[in-house]
């Protein structure tokens, strides 16, 4: 397939999906997933990671799809995403880190860290609580099918290929809805679930 019948084919499955179509959705996860999970178990050297980061690629992308410039091919736009976001993740997994027993040497000699106690925090166990309740909530309040693949995945623990074979559907389609609810997710709960 040429390079500009590819582009075409991207097109049409983009302004698909910007009117809402899940299958669009479904189209391009199916098309970029492998190799761009490919591009980033390269970066991280971790399956578990790669997953991750390929899943935030694609809500990244999605989000901004409305700004994908069609000059520009669609596979180089979401990869600079991709790479860009694990770049990013990289760094943060890379910042200097302290053991909390290890004192600090200074020009007085050495100093030992205090640290406030946590247990002090009375009301963490009610918060924690009440933002699980408040998740199960917006979990109940999603369509079906988006309700079962987010329990599937999240409250059971299935991979993606189990919830397929389980639900006899695609895993596209698997990976789709998952991607979905986790967006009606984030839109229910912003502002209400501390971080």
């Amino acid at each position: 397939m040429s390079s500009a019948s590819k582009k075409n084919i991207d097109s049409a499955v983009i302004a698909s999906a910007l009117e809402g179509n899940e299958d669009a959705y479904a189209q391009i996860l199916a098309r970029y997933r492998g190799p761009l999970f490919h591009m980033l178990f390269k970066m991280v050297h971790s399956k578990e990671e790669a997953e991750d980061l390929t899943q935030e690629a694609f809500i990244k992308a999605f989000r901004a799809l409305a700004s994908f410039n069609e000059e520009y091919a669609f596979s180089t736009w979401l990869y600079k995403i991709a790479a860009n976001n694990c770049i990013d993740y990289l760094r943060k997994k890379r910042l200097q880190t302290f053991s909390y027993n290890k004192p600090i040497a200074s020009k007085d000699g050495e100093l030992q860290r205090e640290y406030a106690d946590e247990n002090e925090a009375t009301d963490k166990p009610m918060l924690d609580t009440e933002k699980t309740h408040m998740i199960n909530l917006a979990i109940e309040d999603l369509p079906p099918k988006y309700k079962l693949a987010i329990e599937l995945r999240h409250k059971e623990e299935l991979s993606y290929e189990d919830i397929a074979e389980k639900l006899d559907i695609p895993l596209g389609t698997v990976k789709a809805r998952i991607f979905r609810a986790r967006e009606m997710l984030k839109r229910k709960l912003k502002g209400k679930v501390l971080p």
